[in-house]
């Protein structure tokens, strides 16, 4: 009798209350996870090319770098009503929105994974004939992987975090939730939504760091090298010692 008042009596944990909005709880969790995978996959898309243009020089690093930074730096309720003529009240609004936001974290990540691939690695796809974009595909990238994929994580979770802020014209996903249970301090409601909030940004991060570990299977074979008792060098793999395409091992990356 007391879970079924629990709603009556405002409770921070109401069973009846995830029970009669599972529905509600859904759709929200879903458009959350719609936008937010959406405005990632764009961001991505957007500063791939920004970085490569950043890593040709100076003079392109600095306007680069520093246009995403201020991007970053404007508050979420000017930047919707500087979109709010070209996009209106609509998801559109909100993804360009966040993939703004993103570009900092992850312009800045792919340009350190790039710049810290090793040079002798270069050098040596060069003399095998790698042209630059085959260099890029099949070399660069590849051993920017561990700094690329820090970044995209990053980026992942503050844009499920950022997601709620769409709650401003009505596309905020789970912050709808939140929103609306703020007039009536609907304890049971804000609490749902925050939970359910925090366990897909953990979702998220693990999945891309479980990917990371897929798509880097060297940096596994470079620790178990290292590890005593393991009779020598086990660095060598399909395509030769070390990292892809029988290159040398690739550097660690400390990404912020």
């Amino acid at each position: 009798m007391a879970e079924q008042n629990c709603l009556v009596t405002n409770d921070w944990i109401c069973g009846e209350y995830l029970r009669s909005r599972s529905q509600e709880l859904t759709d929200a969790t879903v458009q959350h996870i719609g936008i937010t995978v959406v405005s990632v996959l764009i961001g991505l898309a957007v500063a791939f090319p920004l970085a490569l243009l950043a890593r040709r020089g100076r003079r392109f690093a600095g306007p680069v770098l520093g246009l995403t930074t201020v991007l970053y730096t404007v508050p979420s309720l000017a930047m919707f009503s500087l979109l709010l003529p070209l996009f209106g009240l609509s998801a559109a609004l909100v993804v360009t929105g966040l993939v703004l936001y993103s570009l900092t974290i992850l312009v800045r990540n792919i340009l350190a994974g790039l710049e810290a691939v090793p040079r002798e690695a270069r050098d040596a796809a060069r003399g095998m004939g790698y042209g630059p974009a085959r260099l890029l595909w099949e070399v660069e990238l590849p051993l920017a992987l561990p700094a690329v994929m820090a970044g995209l994580r990053i980026a992942t979770v503050s844009t499920v975090a950022l997601t709620t802020v769409g709650s401003l014209v009505g596309k905020g996903g789970l912050g709808n939730l939140i929103e609306d249970a703020l007039p009536s301090f609907f304890k049971a409601q804000v609490l749902a939504a925050s939970v359910l909030c925090v366990l897909l940004a953990v979702a998220a991060d693990l999945l891309l760091l479980g990917l990371q570990r897929v798509l880097t299977p060297w940096t596994r074979i470079s620790g178990a090298s290292r590890t005593p008792g393991t009779g020598g060098d086990r660095r060598a793999g399909p395509d030769g010692p070390g990292g892809p395409a029988g290159l040398p091992a690739p550097a660690k990356v400390e990404a912020g």
